[in-house]
């Protein structure tokens, strides 16, 4: 992972949270402009400011070493539009998360990190910028997909 991806990243994190980035620098005891180059893929961070910056996410960082026979390929990053980052701060969206973590038993930060990041690969896709509306109504497909599986 580089360092504009790690920033994205962050970024999802912080938007599925709902969370400024000055609630989150204050909470990680970290400046908001540190914060915020991190975010835009400037600087170099130490393991303590990310395991710090993750707590205050209520998630954790982990680092890993692999070799390169065995190295996954990075999936790349896409950045959040406005209008996703505006839902992603949105108490529907964080209810809606919270009821799809509940239903696959995952954390809720993590998973809405996930959503956030696959769902801004839905503009690359349609080829235009989504509106909030767009972004509302994909959000709904995933959630009766996710409550409501086809059983056969």
């Amino acid at each position: 992972m580089d360092k504009r991806q790690l920033g994205q990243r962050l970024r999802a994190l912080r938007a599925a949270s709902g969370r400024t980035v000055a609630a989150v620098a204050t909470d990680a005891g970290l400046s908001v402009p540190y914060l915020a180059n991190l975010e835009n893929g400037r600087g170099n961070p130490t393991v303590d400011a990310l395991s710090r910056i993750a707590q205050a996410l209520g998630t954790r960082a982990t680092i890993g070493f692999v070799t390169e026979d065995t190295a996954e390929p990075d999936t790349p990053a896409v950045a959040l539009p406005a209008a996703l980052v505006r839902l992603g701060r949105g108490t529907r969206f964080r209810r809606d998360v919270r009821l799809m973590a509940e239903a696959l038993g995952e954390d809720p930060a993590g998973l809405a990190g996930r959503i956030l990041a696959t769902l801004a690969g839905f503009a690359e896709v349609a080829g235009r910028d989504l509106s909030e509306p767009d972004w509302s109504r994909l959000l709904d497909a995933l959630l009766l997909v996710t409550l409501h599986p086809r059983t056969l």
